[in-house]
Parts: C-alpha cells; structure tokens; sequence
C-alpha cells in the first residue's frame, strides 16, 4: 500500500513541484497551503509522514507541530531557512524527527522520506513480533546507542539526533578510533544515491556535537582530522 505524504508549504510552486515528484515514487499526497487547514485535516485523517515548512503566514510549521503532537506522533521532517540553526533546535526539541535547508534537492527529500518510513515500518515489525532478533545495543564508553529504536544516550542523558545524524554517529562509534573520510559517511548517510556535497557531513558534525555539549559541555569524543575525516575516541 502506497504511503501518503502530506506537504503544507504556503508556496504553492513548492507544493506542486514537490508533489509530482513523490507521486512519480509511488507515494500519495495531500497538500495544504496553511497550518489550520492541514491541522484539521491530521486530526481526521492522519497520513504517514508530513513535510511542513517552518515559515508561514498565520499558523505556521513550529505551532503546526506543537498542536500536532498534543494527538498524533506522525513523523515529521521541517522544511528550514538555510543555516537557520535556532529553528532546527526548536523543531527537533518539538518532536520533528528531520530537517532540511531551503532551497533543497527534492531527491535529498525523497531519500530522507523513505529513511523515516523505514524507521517507521522497523518499529511497527518490533512490536508486532517481539521475539525476533533486532540490532544489538551499540555502547561506547558514555554513549549507548539502540539502533532498532532510534534513540541515543550520552553518560544516561538523552540527545536526539535526526536519522542522518544517528547514521552517521552510528558509523564513527562502531569502529572506535578508526578515520572515516567525508565520503565514506555519506555513503552510509545518503543511501539511496542522492547528490550530496561532502562538506554537508561537516554540518552534520557540528549539530551532533553541539547537541551532546547541550548535555555535557566538555564532550570532544568526535575528532576532526583535517583533510582526512572524522573519528569517534570512546570516553
């Protein structure tokens, strides 16, 4: 069965351009040029992922999850101005699960799309089957993470890291000491052959690290080897 995509973007060029490549994917949606239409529509027919963006008229993405998450856990990805960090940190506290700088490459969308919806479907078969074998805990050190359901821990704390940032941790911590180039971590980030510049990763880095210092301002457990990569010292 196909899954159905909602987009609430107030730019109706990006709705429609972004529409008609999902649905050439074989996804379904729905779009909404405003916070309340989309919202009553959640409320009454919720679909399996929505794309909002953050900067709207009258209601816009950060109240339209706020609202959203008083009944529904559907995941989101935010649709974000371009370096606009304080949005990212307020949308992911909020409960986004991903976000993506305008202007963006729709199949950079796509993959992060199919990314959630796998999450999605893995904690669905979890539930339903319990007996069966899921990834093992990864533990570093201070940090545990549980690959089956997406969450991280820092010396017992919680830190909340999108899927790619989880990916891309995930990549360092399991081979502790081990240098990791920027293509190699794309690699495992941008699975589903999406063009993404390698200096991307740099960004990625920069948000984990300042989301475990949020918790524990002397965290340097990733280590930047300049012109080569990145690796993970277990602490």
């Amino acid at each position: 069965m196909s899954h159905v995509i909602a987009l609430v973007d107030d730019d109706r060029n990006i709705l429609t351009s972004v529409s008609i490549a999902l649905q050439s994917e074989g996804f379904i949606t729905r779009v909404y040029t405003d916070g309340s239409a989309a919202l009553k529509a959640f409320a009454e027919n919720p679909p399996d992922l929505g794309v909002f963006d953050i900067k709207m008229p009258q209601m816009d993405g950060m109240e339209l999850l706020r609202r959203l998450r008083e009944f529904s856990s559907v995941p989101v990805i935010f649709l974000t101005s371009k370096d606009d960090e304080l949005d990212e940190a307020l949308g992911l506290a909020m409960g986004a699960d991903d976000y993506i700088a305008k202007p963006f490459s729709q199949r950079l969308l796509l993959a992060r799309i199919r990314a959630i919806l796998r999450r999605q479907e893995l904690a669905k078969s979890d539930a339903i089957a319990p007996e069966e074998s899921e990834p093992e805990l990864l533990v570093r050190g201070r940090l545990a993470m549980d690959p089956a359901r997406h969450k991280v821990k820092w010396a017992q704390k919680t830190v909340t890291l999108t899927v790619t940032e989880f990916l891309i941790l995930e990549a360092l911590a399991q081979r502790p000491g081990v240098v990791k180039n920027r293509n190699q971590l794309l690699d495992v980030a941008y699975q589903d052959d999406v063009y993404v510049d390698d200096r991307t990763i740099d960004s990625h880095i920069k948000r984990i690290r300042r989301k475990f210092r949020a918790i524990d301002p002397g965290f340097d457990a990733i280590e930047t080897l300049y012109g080569v990569g990145y690796r993970f010292e277990e602490q």
